[in-house]
C-alpha cells in the first residue's frame, strides 16, 4: 500500500495559501477521530483516525451508519495533518476538494483490533487491512470495523452490533450540523 505516515501527498494536491487548509506541523499523541461532512463535487464524509502522527483518512460517500446491516464503501485517501481535525470552511473553486467542510463528529477512539487474543497496534492493523475501533463521539459511539477489499484503496466501514447500534436513526441524513460550530455546510456556501 503506497499511502501512510507522511503528508507529502496531502501537500502536493493543494495550494494551501489558496485553500485555507492547515499545512500541518502540529504534533500530538492520543487516539482522536473526526468525521467531516464535505460537500465537494459530490457529498461525502471524511472518516479520519489519528494513527502515527497523522489523520489516516477514508472518504465515505453515504456517510457512517449506525445500522450493523449496512456496509459502507470507504475509499482510502491521503493522510491529513492533525490540525485538520478542527478544520471547517470553504475550499475555493479550482482547488482540490473545492466545497464546504464541517466537523460533523469528533471524539476519541480505542483500538479493539486483536489477532489470536492479542492487541494489534493500529499501524499494523492498517497495513494488514483490518481494524476495529470503539468511537466515543457525539453522533457515533460504539465499535466500528474497517476492512480493505483486495489490494486497492476500497474498504468497508461497518458498525458492530453493540449498544451504539441503531437500525432506525440515520444521523448522516438527519443531523447535518457541526459538533464544533453548530453550522451546516449550507451556512458556509457562497
Amino acid at each position: 500500500m503506497a499511502r501512510g505516515g507522511g503528508l507529502e501527498e496531502y501537500r502536493s494536491k493543494r495550494d494551501l495559501s489558496k485553500s485555507g487548509e492547515p499545512a500541518g506541523g502540529r504534533r500530538g499523541s492520543g487516539d482522536r477521530f473526526v468525521v467531516q461532512r464535505h460537500e465537494a463535487s459530490r457529498l461525502h464524509f471524511d472518516f479520519r483516525l489519528q494513527i502515527g502522527g497523522v489523520l489516516v483518512s477514508w472518504a465515505v460517500p453515504k456517510g457512517p451508519s449506525l445500522n450493523p446491516d449496512y456496509k459502507r464503501l470507504a475509499v482510502r485517501t491521503e493522510d491529513h495533518p492533525l490540525d485538520y481535525a478542527a478544520f471547517e470552511g470553504r475550499i475555493p473553486e479550482g482547488e482540490y476538494g473545492a466545497g464546504t467542510v464541517i466537523v460533523w463528529d469528533a471524539g476519541t477512539y480505542r483500538n479493539l483490533t486483536e489477532k489470536r487474543g492479542r492487541a494489534v497496534p493500529m499501524s499494523d492493523a492498517l497495513a494488514h487491512g483490518h481494524l476495529k475501533v470503539r468511537l466515543e463521539g457525539e453522533k457515533l459511539t460504539g465499535a466500528f470495523a474497517l476492512s480493505r477489499m483486495g489490494e486497492g484503496e476500497d474498504w468497508l466501514l461497518v458498525k458492530i452490533d453493540d449498544e451504539g447500534a441503531d437500525r432506525r436513526r440515520k444521523p448522516a441524513k438527519t443531523r447535518l450540523e457541526s459538533v464544533l460550530s453548530g453550522r451546516t455546510n449550507k451556512d458556509l456556501a457562497p
